[in-house]
């Protein structure tokens, strides 16, 4: 037997979802949900490298967290809000005859949170906490975008769990397999029907875009907003694709000759197109003589001598970052 019929062999034909059981279990009268702490260690991912990004550039946890308990919860109501309001509205509000499922909204546990929707209103939380914090905005999102990709892989791994937002039927290898009694198993197809993980699409897209973006800020110091940009062509590109083979409900909007997904149509039009005009604005208008961290007069007494608060330069490269810094508009 040779070896490529062996490793045939010793490889899954599919990917088994979880049992219904392992999608929540309870520690005495609290109900644990799988989908709430793959976001919970998602976060948590995404914070421990944006605190070592923004060490990198002079700032430290304290400043961190000032943004973080503003941005946190803003942007679990906007990806909330985005999903029930533009994914499913009819769901929820009971349009076009429908029964209304109000009592659901709050409950995230079930599943449901839009990341355009995240990010749009965590960055008005951002905001309001980089000002405390007296940090610029667009400093702390290119700190933060690699560890947001990061979280936005883990978070993934939840519809996994929840057995939900799958692709079209598939006959590859690596379909996933869905539980037919499940609420979400299309109706009318056969019980041992294989399904795109798009969850495994998304999270593998978003782990290299995280690894991508390191190592071009690595290379050209990305600041003054780059970074983000980069971040929102490289989720947007992926976010198209995958959106173009997912099963579940989303408003389907024609324009000319092309129907698409109205998520298909934002990641095009706002995520990719927006980041790259939002580029080329930031390069015309931002000043090259002002400090690309700290708001101007905010900047700590330590960071202006020159002080390292990560502690070396090897520690600063670690992040992204290098000991010398060049801004790339």
């Amino acid at each position: 037997m040779g070896i490529s019929t062996q490793l045939a062999l010793a490889l899954p034909a599919s990917i088994p979802s979880p049992p219904s059981e392992l999608s929540k279990f309870s520690i005495g009268p609290l109900t644990i949900h799988a989908y709430a702490l793959c976001i919970l260690a998602g976060i948590l991912l995404a914070l421990w490298l944006t605190n070592k990004r923004m060490q990198a550039r002079g700032g430290n946890s304290d400043m961190l967290w000032d943004i973080a308990i503003w941005a946190i919860p803003f942007g679990i109501i906007g990806g909330r809000l985005y999903h029930v309001m533009i994914t499913d509205p009819m769901y929820y509000f009971g349009l076009g005859g429908q029964q209304a499922h109000w009592a659901e909204i709050p409950q995230l546990w079930l599943g449901g949170l839009g990341i355009m929707g995240a990010v749009s209103l965590g960055a008005l939380g951002a905001w309001i906490g980089c000002r405390k914090a007296g940090i610029r905005l667009s400093a702390f999102a290119d700190a933060a975008v690699p560890g947001l990709l990061l979280a936005q892989a883990i978070g993934r791994w939840g519809n996994w769990f929840n057995q939900e937002l799958f692709g079209a039927p598939t006959t590859l290898p690596w379909g996933l397999e869905i539980d037919p009694n499940s609420y979400n198993f299309p109706a009318g197809l056969p019980a041992d029907t294989l399904f795109h993980p798009t969850f495994l699409y998304e999270s593998l897209w978003n782990v290299l875009g995280a690894l991508v973006l390191i190592g071009l800020d690595r290379k050209f110091k990305l600041r003054r907003g780059a970074m983000f940009c980069c971040y929102m062509i490289w989720y947007g590109i992926g976010r198209t694709f995958t959106e173009s083979l997912r099963l579940d409900p989303a408003e389907i909007i024609t324009i000319g000759p092309l129907g698409l997904r109205v998520h298909q149509w934002l990641a095009i039009a706002l995520v990719v197109a927006g980041a790259i005009a939002l580029f080329l604005v930031l390069k015309r208008t931002r000043r090259q003589d002002a400090d690309p961290f700290f708001l101007p007069g905010r900047k700590p007494e330590a960071a202006a001598e020159g002080a390292n608060p990560a502690g070396t330069e090897a520690s600063a490269d670690a992040a992204g970052e290098g000991p010398q810094e060049k801004n790339i508009e």
